[in-house]
């Protein structure tokens, strides 16, 4: 989630108790913990396609059972996104995707912030009735998605798997540091396939140090909208 996003009108929170509380602006979820959107204030899609999609290459890499991990689910925009990335290119067999979220948001609030998306509604109905469930799996024909809930510091050194791209969408690294630190980014380096890659919103240099001190090949890019510069990473 991009830091320094302007603000909008706000509605009425969520209820303490019905997942990650949140405010809203217009159509965006706020979390009030970490006092940050879960998506650009501008565009959300927009920023997920040219921060995620184009900055791990993607849709041209996929393949029958490339693999996404990412940090931070939040509204499962990313998740949409690249889904729909997927079909649009038609591309064969299963898409996995595993994503590591400490502060999973309510269900509605999930839909609710989806919805805001028509270009992705087709894939949003799809899963809706996943969400309602409190799904941690779905397997479809075109998708294996997993979230793993709990603290990422926790849970991504006991996971097996490898991604061949990595979505880093914490929260700000200003706000959310211990999604940021330097043993957390060598774990995704570590659990990351030869060739693979991850890109981030974030230009801040210690995110790009932790990054380089794994052993990846770091380069700061133009970013989203206001944003000047992003983070895109490659595994030798």
């Amino acid at each position: 989630m991009p830091e320094n996003r302007d603000t909008d009108q706000t509605d009425p929170a969520e209820p303490a108790d019905a997942g990650h509380p949140v405010d809203w602006r217009a159509a965006v979820p706020v979390s009030l913990p970490f006092d940050d959107p879960f998506f650009s204030l501008e565009d959300g899609l927009a920023e997920t396609r040219h921060v995620f999609l184009q900055g791990n290459g993607l849709p041209e890499r996929f393949r029958d059972g490339f693999h996404i991990a990412e940090l931070g689910f939040g509204t499962g925009l990313n998740l949409l996104t690249a889904l729909h990335a997927w079909r649009a290119a038609g591309a064969p067999g299963a898409l996995r995707f595993t994503t590591f979220e400490a502060y999973p948001l309510a269900p509605e609030a999930m839909i609710r912030a989806q919805e805001a998306f028509p270009a992705l509604a087709d894939v949003a109905e799809d899963l809706r009735p996943f969400w309602r469930e409190g799904a941690r799996r779905i397997t479809r024909p075109d998708l294996d998605f997993t979230l793993i809930e709990g603290d990422a510091r926790d849970t991504l050194p006991a996971w097996d798997g490898r991604a061949d791209a990595w979505f880093l969408d914490g929260f700000a690294p200003a706000r959310n540091p211990q999604l940021w630190g330097e043993a957390l980014m060598a774990q995704v380096a570590a659990h990351m396939a030869p060739g693979g890659t991850a890109a981030t919103y974030s230009a801040a240099g210690h995110v790009r140090r932790a990054l380089a001190a794994a052993g990846l090949e770091v380069a700061r890019v133009p970013g989203y909208g206001r944003k000047r510069h992003m983070t895109v990473a490659r595994k030798p």
